[in-house]
């Protein structure tokens, strides 16, 4: 029983880790959202830097544009589509969520599952050989 009680403890510990990380927390002000949007659109001219980041002439004129659809009171999804139809797919950092880009938010957690899982058949071997 105490066991049962150990692996459940681990599954809660984990399910609101995932929880906590998945949850969109909000930026209090325009500015912090506008910020936070520009941290996740790559400069078309720079080698790396994201929008935010880079002080080249197009960075600032996206940082611009993204303040003003902030202030429109457009969502980020639909300020990020914009620019990517303005600028191309590869200015987006982060990929869809659908698709086959959707494999790499997928991927992960499947990995963590299977690893989750291995470890409960290795600990359960190893209890039985123990015993």
């Amino acid at each position: 029983m105490r066991r049962r009680l150990t692996w459940l403890a681990l599954v809660a510990v984990v399910a609101v880790a995932l929880v906590i990380g998945v949850t969109d927390r909000s930026p209090a002000t325009a500015d912090e959202r506008a910020r936070r949007i520009g941290e996740t659109v790559m400069c078309p001219a720079c080698s790396g830097e994201t929008v935010a980041d880079s002080q080249a002439p197009v960075a600032v004129n996206i940082r611009r544009q993204i303040a003003d659809k902030v202030e429109q009171g457009r969502s980020d999804r639909e300020i990020r589509d914009e620019l990517a139809a303005t600028y191309g797919e590869r200015v987006i950092l982060n990929p869809p969520r659908s698709g086959v880009a959707g494999l790499v938010w997928v991927l992960p957690v499947a990995g963590l599952v299977a690893a989750a899982a291995g470890l409960v058949v290795a600990f359960r071997r190893w209890g039985r050989e123990w015993s």
